[in-house]
């Protein structure tokens, strides 16, 4: 599975991105998609997650309230809305897809759950 992940940018504390991950993939609707980040010498954390029909999602903590992950099956896109902004959410943000198939139906917050990912989109907030 190809992802490209677009949309990051530099932006001032309080303020709002939206970032885009288009697949190639023809299974995408089986697939739980994700979002992850990853600062300079910390691991990679994650972010959001959403089932295969984007009726149900997950955050981070760190995030829940400030950020929306949705999908559009028929564009074969995962969108992660970020608003309210904080310098601490500056990373790179990667979006991520679980392996198609009823065995890999649950949402994960482990990045080893991912087989396919894009390949990062700079997201920069300024205080």
């Amino acid at each position: 599975v190809q992802l490209q992940a677009s949309g990051g940018g530099l932006v001032q504390a309080g303020g709002c991105l939206r970032l885009s991950c288009a697949a190639s993939t023809l299974t995408f609707s089986s697939r739980v998609m994700g979002w992850f980040r990853q600062s300079p010498r910390k691991e990679r954390e994650f972010v959001a997650a959403i089932s295969r029909s984007g009726g149900v999602t997950n955050y981070a903590d760190s995030v829940t309230g400030r950020f929306t992950i949705s999908r559009n099956n028929a564009k074969k896109t995962v969108y992660l809305e970020m608003n309210d902004l904080e310098p601490e959410d500056t990373a790179v943000y990667y979006c991520g897809a679980q392996p198609a198939g009823p065995y890999y139906a649950r949402m994960s917050i482990q990045s080893t759950n991912y087989d396919s990912w894009g390949q990062g989109t700079q997201v920069t907030v300024s205080s």
